[in-house]
């Protein structure tokens, strides 16, 4: 395991809610990480962003660590969720915040 990976699954497992996006959450560098970042701004919850444009070492490493192709990339209380769509459509079902304030308080 590449010492790449063991960061990532450091940082997935000490902050609650991480994304791995294109650009930062003010400053998102593709319209998928836009609408993630999104979604997550409607929770309100505070997230830990990891910009994979800035950190290029990242992109790959989180794609191989998760076999997810793509980016973004949410994970909520140390689990790997899934990237726009999913994020998306958990969102709109309802599931994504109970999700994500369960990892805030550690339930």
């Amino acid at each position: 395991m590449s010492e790449t990976v063991q960061t990532i699954e450091r940082e997935v497992r000490e902050h609650a809610v991480v994304i791995y996006m294109k650009g930062t959450p003010a400053f998102p560098m593709c319209g998928f990480s836009a609408a993630t970042v999104e979604v997550l701004n409607q929770i309100g919850v505070p997230y830990k962003a990891i910009d994979v444009l800035a950190e290029g070492d990242k992109r790959e490493a989180v794609k191989e660590f998760t076999r997810w192709p793509t980016i973004p990339q949410v994970f909520v209380g140390g689990k790997f969720v899934g990237g726009c769509d999913i994020v998306r459509e958990l969102h709109a079902r309802g599931e994504l915040e109970p999700m994500i304030r369960a990892a805030h308080t550690g339930a």
